[in-house]
């Protein structure tokens, strides 16, 4: 699922930015720079929103821009987080019984190489 927020970056007196999100609590980050800013907001967005969806917390709405109020060394980017649902699900897989065999003989966990497989094709 994608959410988006918005972030307000400030930028710091030695040219680094710090990070909030006016509508979420707790949600706060810093960048080096530019490009730096932008990827730990983002990271920071995820996380938090990962935590709270876990823990079956309520999820604010997103501020409507205009209303956030910002000083003259700040702005406000929106900031989009891709949430995956990452909980197991159990799939019945078919596969020749030789395969099977070879699996087992080598000690490998048939998921583990499904998952990295999938992860690599998708």
């Amino acid at each position: 699922m994608e959410y988006v927020y918005p972030a307000v970056f400030c930028i710091n007196i030695d040219s680094s930015y710090t990070i909030t999100y006016p509508d979420l609590p707790g949600c706060i980050s810093e960048g080096k720079n530019l490009a730096n800013a932008l990827y730990m907001a983002q990271s920071a967005l995820t996380q938090w929103l990962e935590y709270n969806i876990e823990n079956k917390n309520e999820l604010p709405p997103p501020s409507i821009v205009e209303s956030i109020k910002v000083n003259d060394h700040e702005f406000i980017n929106y900031i989009r987080a891709d949430i995956k649902d990452g909980r197991a699900v159990k799939r019945t897989v078919s596969i020749p019984k030789w395969m099977d065999d070879k699996v087992s003989e080598a000690g490998l966990s048939l998921s583990r190489i499904l998952q990295e497989a999938l992860t690599q094709r998708l």
